[in-house]
């Protein structure tokens, strides 16, 4: 949420009616997140001067890490170096710690193209975008899960109930740090994900939403102390409850 909320704004930094904007003191302290979006802080170092050249020469973009030689356009302008500055300092500072975390295992490789392409600034802006807004749609829609043997069926559901709140086993990345909160597309993505961890014995899916809209999914090690709650379903393995009355 925070890469793709950074890549909206840079997007519209590079094709403001201003020119293309530089960010000169391009810090994560400038920045704060406002209901779900990222807002620069502090424009007092923004500029849309580009730097003059005379040949190619004259426009290389250096980092302490890289360099990058850039094209010197036919009015004198280092060819998109505000934009390119801008997105390299988004790789460095927000995509490197970022994104490699979190995302399920399928679109992993997605954002470690992105990565990759971004911190050789193979892509630009435009592609940054594109590229975003289709691991975006992957997961918003589900068609990043793979087909696999249906296990929703190996869990028995109760509508209406959930368990009681307290601490439970953690799980990476959590929603929260008492137990493990997980986003799920599906009740069938959720079982695949409690069949992956040993300790896990039952979830239960709520009516609350992600800022995609995906469903949160909570993970335990028991089903015990059932709590009616007209919003929530619990599923529970019918090897957990073998044996048991429900």
């Amino acid at each position: 949420q925070i890469c793709l909320s950074l890549v909206k704004l840079l997007f519209y930094l590079a094709h403001s009616p201003l020119g293309s904007i530089v960010l000169l003191d391009f810090q994560p302290r400038q920045f704060v997140m406002v209901d779900g979006n990222l807002k620069v802080t502090d424009m007092d170092d923004a500029s849309t001067e580009e730097l003059s050249c005379k040949e190619d020469n004259d426009c290389t973009l250096d980092f302490p890490t890289k360099s990058f030689p850039l094209k010197c356009s036919a009015v004198g302008k280092c060819e998109g170096i505000n934009e390119k500055k801008n997105l390299f300092n988004a790789y460095r500072y927000f995509f490197t710690y970022l994104l490699p975390h979190s995302a399920p295992p399928a679109l992993r490789p997605l954002l470690s193209d992105i990565l990759n392409a971004t911190g050789d600034l193979r892509y630009g802006i435009n592609e940054t975008m594109k590229a975003f807004e289709k691991v975006l749609h992957l997961y918003k829609s589900g068609l990043y899960l793979q087909k696999r043997p249906l296990l929703l069926k190996d869990y028995i559901s109760l509508k209406g109930f959930r368990t009681a709140e307290g601490e439970d086993y953690k799980c990476w990345p959590s929603y929260s740090h008492l137990g493990c909160l997980l986003s799920i597309h599906s009740a069938e993505e959720a079982a695949a994900i409690c069949n992956s961890q040993s300790q896990c014995q039952s979830f239960i899916i709520t009516q609350q939403r992600t800022w995609t809209g995906r469903p949160l999914a909570s993970f335990q090690s028991s089903w015990t102390d059932l709590i009616p709650d007209t919003n929530a379903v619990v599923y529970i393995k019918r090897s957990a409850s073998s044996g048991e009355r429900l």
